[in-house]
């Protein structure tokens, strides 16, 4: 297994695509599967657009008019972190061919950070298949 360290924005998305087709190029596996997990409530990861970076912008807009800052139970201040890290997830599979990400033309791999500026991991495993 590979670790990226990230050091995030207060909020935000971070394109971690080129990061992972590193560790997919240099695992040699020719054909599998490629796990990309966030170890953290806070954050999570997630597919989408990164043509256009308005995409995003309006991902973290729609998140947070989901989820709004209300009197949560919680006592820290980051309850509407945890809830926008469940609705996105901590977790994306990814094929791998010919030692490739498979990705559609327009998409990428972005962490999610709902809770920062932090320092975070993402746990990448590459397994052949």
């Amino acid at each position: 297994m590979e670790q990226i360290v990230l050091n995030t924005p207060a909020e935000g998305f971070i394109d971690i695509t080129g990061q992972v087709r590193k560790i997919v190029e240099e695992s040699k596996v020719q054909h599998g599967l490629c796990q990309i997990f966030v170890p953290h409530t806070t954050a999570g990861v997630t597919i989408n657009e990164n043509a256009d970076p308005d995409v995003i912008s309006d991902m973290l807009m729609a998140l947070k008019q989901m989820v709004p800052d209300l009197p949560y139970r919680h006592g820290e201040g980051n309850s509407p972190a945890h809830v926008r890290s469940t609705l996105v997830g901590c977790s994306i599979t990814v094929p791998v061919t010919d030692r490739m990400l498979c990705l559609g033309t327009w998409q990428g791999i972005y962490f999610c950070e709902f809770d920062g500026p932090r320092k975070r991991k993402v746990w990448v495993q590459v397994v052949g298949g």
